[in-house]
């Protein structure tokens, strides 16, 4: 045997040697990564809303047309006067066409023909003045003296509107993904483990809803995100 082919021999020798120190601490590291923990964060936050639609509708009775639409002109007039007193503008006021019905002419219905016509009329308020409607609405029982009885329908809710969500997302995600790791960190302590890297992320999806029944111009928004961590020994 030469010295070539001996020291060929003791290299060999010493990488299978190394190889198989270094095998079981690969193969541990490798399983250090199997093992994660997905936790989730939410973060929640109320807000006044900040676009409101207000449907005033009201109805107009009579037998003649012409007084009819006379009197819904004087009105319509009155509640404008109403609104722009309580700080609404001209652009935020729209008047609907009045739909009319002729009793006369329904084969079903009421028996009550005292009147012939019934018109429906409906001002339509869209403004990002909410405390001004809010104002506005506590006060509406002014629109008495005008001779305009505001109607509660099922189409005629108010509709406030929260439109400020990208201003408060990124402060939103930072404080969920924020109380996600000290789940996460809570698990590996208790596991004794060390929380590693993010493996995956998600952001989870916004949610806005009204606080309860009786304040809708109060907003509840709401996000939850999805993260697994490593986890190491």
């Amino acid at each position: 045997m030469n010295k070539s082919n001996f020291y060929m021999g003791l290299a060999i020798m010493a990488g299978l040697i190394i190889l198989g120190i270094q095998f079981p601490i690969a193969v541990k590291e490798y399983r250090s990564f199997e093992r994660t923990v997905s936790v989730k964060g939410l973060c929640e936050k109320e807000v006044m809303a900040d676009k409101v639609i207000w449907p005033i509708i009201y109805k107009v009775v009579g037998n003649d047309l012409s007084t009819i639409y006379s009197e819904i002109e004087q009105k319509n007039a009155s509640l404008i006067s109403f609104l722009s007193a309580g700080g609404m503008e001209n652009d935020e006021i729209t008047i609907g066409t009045s739909s009319i019905s002729d009793k006369f002419t329904q084969e079903y219905g009421s028996n009550d023909r005292t009147y012939r016509y019934v018109a429906k009329c409906v001002v339509t308020v869209c403004t990002k003045k909410v405390d001004k409607i809010l104002a506005l609405q506590t006060a509406q029982k002014d629109l008495l003296k005008y001779g305009i009885a505001p109607e509660n329908e099922w189409d005629s809710v108010t509709e406030f509107i929260f439109e400020g969500l990208n201003e408060i997302k990124p402060s939103m995600i930072e404080e969920a993904t924020k109380n996600a790791r000290e789940v996460a960190e809570k698990f590996a302590k208790d596991s004794e483990s060390t929380l590693g890297k993010i493996q995956q992320a998600s952001q989870g999806t916004f949610s806005i809803s009204n606080r309860d029944s009786n304040t809708p111009y109060i907003k509840n928004v709401r996000v939850v995100t999805n993260i697994t961590y490593y986890l190491k020994r």
